[in-house]
């Protein structure tokens, strides 16, 4: 991937391929790089491929992601966006690795860019391996726990796009703009009604229902908002690594009945 997986497009596609995967779509944070490496290779193993990225916005003052699907990876306005939104990732991350350097961990920046590669895409999970090859955490879930999160050492918050400029970034440029893994987010139930309302007021148009980091009562709930906002449903890996990520390319469960899938928004797109 071009953002924070561990895996090229090409093994991706082979990955899905093996799974039983049937349309893919890879979906790098804030990037769209990976693209034409992507839909290559999903098209010579057969598979369906749809465009996508993860656009990193703040919402009532919480990182939220906005999946886009089946836009043209080519627009001026998406790409202009996106490289705004990476712009302000190299400073958030010399003033995460000042912050673990005063807790007593040194040299994280460099140990995170040595994952990340690019400074411009340089992230939270970079930082989670660098601690986990360091031997200060054995895995990047205890890193979550114990670090780069709200009050505790290397976190540091960052402005990002708004709602508004990411789902107009996707729909201008042909694309079908998604809530991303929903339960993730802390919102209270107040919040959440928000995000979707004002999601929707500005043509968003999807939610993830199923995801990785889904459970099955977060299935039936975001279905139910599904209907109730009249959004079609999506269903997603959240795949990053054979070692980090909890759900596989292709064995998540199938949507529930009576939703929209948001592949049938996008059947013109598919290439």
């Amino acid at each position: 991937m071009v953002s924070d997986g561990t895996l090229t497009p090409e093994a991706l596609a082979q990955r899905a391929k093996a799974n039983g995967v049937e349309l893919w779509a890879l979906t790098d944070h804030d990037e769209v790089g990976g693209q034409q490496r992507a839909q290559a290779a999903a098209q010579a193993l057969g598979m369906g491929y749809l465009t996508g990225t993860e656009i990193s916005i703040t919402f009532a003052g919480q990182t939220v992601h906005i999946v886009g699907l089946g836009f043209n990876a080519e627009d001026d306005n998406i790409q202009k966006g996106l490289y705004q939104t990476r712009g302000g990732r190299g400073l958030r991350a010399q003033e995460m690795s000042a912050s673990l350097a005063a807790a007593g961990i040194k040299g994280a920046y460099e140990g995170a860019l040595k994952y990340a590669g690019n400074p411009e895409l340089i992230s939270r999970t970079h930082f989670a391996r660098f601690l986990v090859e360091a031997g200060v955490c054995s895995e990047t879930n205890e890193v979550f726990r114990k670090y780069l999160t709200e009050g505790k050492p290397g976190f540091v918050p960052h402005r990002w796009a708004s709602l508004k400029d990411a789902v107009h970034w996707i729909r201008d440029a042909g694309g079908v703009a998604v809530i991303a893994h929903p339960a993730r987010y802390p919102f209270s139930a107040t919040e959440e009604y928000a995000l979707f309302s004002e999601f929707k007021a500005h043509g968003g148009q999807a939610v993830e229902v199923v995801t990785g980091s889904h459970t099955a009562a977060e299935y039936v709930k975001y279905a139910d908002m599904a209907l109730e906002f009249d959004l079609a449903a999506s269903r997603g890996s959240d795949f990053h690594s054979p070692d980090e990520s909890r759900t596989d390319l292709g064995t998540l469960p199938y949507l529930p009945g009576k939703l929209t899938p948001v592949w049938d928004l996008l059947t013109h797109r598919i290439q």
